[in-house]
């Protein structure tokens, strides 16, 4: 996806105050170097929202009081970020798949369009190309753990232990596209790529397109 188009004016970007601390640096400088103001909120769902006037006009009512509920009922679009395919692995099918579910459910019910920026290795660009990944980290373990040789010809000798009653590698991208492609249709879920030099612009962009 292109993030080409740049709006001139100074907006405000509300970050999630709940982000870890020195985790999410590089963006927020992008976002600043941008023009742009950042101010940190409860927010309701994922890590960037925009403060139009409906915010805005909830944040100064509320004050110090404010809670994340009370953006619920203004918050129309919110970028989640994630770090790369491994933490939306883990999110979609792995241990953290029932809390990312929820919070899917949480957008949905309140009419939030959700937007997950995944900021991806230069082959992932699309949610087509998902099916193409590989999650070498767990392949490496995996190979290590059965005593299988790493390195060029490694899925091939894999495959051939497969084939004779070795147990099963981890989930592949196949696997993993459709169950992204499942909860977009189930959850209304978007999802959009980046290289990591290009996520404040990115955010900017999902946030006003």
């Amino acid at each position: 996806m292109g993030f080409g188009r740049d709006t001139k004016r100074q907006m405000i970007i509300a970050v999630d105050k709940a982000q870890k601390d020195g985790k999410h640096t590089v963006k927020h400088s992008q976002i600043e170097n941008l023009g742009h103001e950042l101010v940190f909120l409860p927010l309701p769902v994922g890590d960037y929202i925009l403060v139009d006037e409906a915010v805005a006009e909830v944040i100064k009512r509320r004050g110090e009081k404010l809670k994340k509920i009370d953006l619920i009922g203004v918050t129309r679009r919110s970028v989640d970020s994630k770090y790369g395919m491994e933490e939306i692995y883990g999110d979609v099918i792995g241990k953290q798949h029932e809390r990312f579910r929820d919070e899917l459910i949480l957008a949905q019910q309140n009419n939030i369009q959700l937007i997950i920026l995944i900021e991806s290795a230069p082959e992932v660009k699309c949610l087509d190309d998902v099916k193409r990944w590989k999650n070498w980290k767990q392949l490496y373990a995996y190979c290590k753990r059965h005593k299988i040789p790493s390195g060029k010809g490694m899925m091939e000798r894999i495959e051939d232990f497969v084939s004779h009653g070795g147990q099963k590698p981890p989930v592949n991208g196949e696997h993993l596209y459709k169950a992204m492609l499942t909860m977009s249709e189930k959850y209304g879920v978007k999802w959009a790529f980046c290289n990591p030099a290009s996520t404040g612009k990115a955010i900017i962009y999902l946030l006003t397109k």
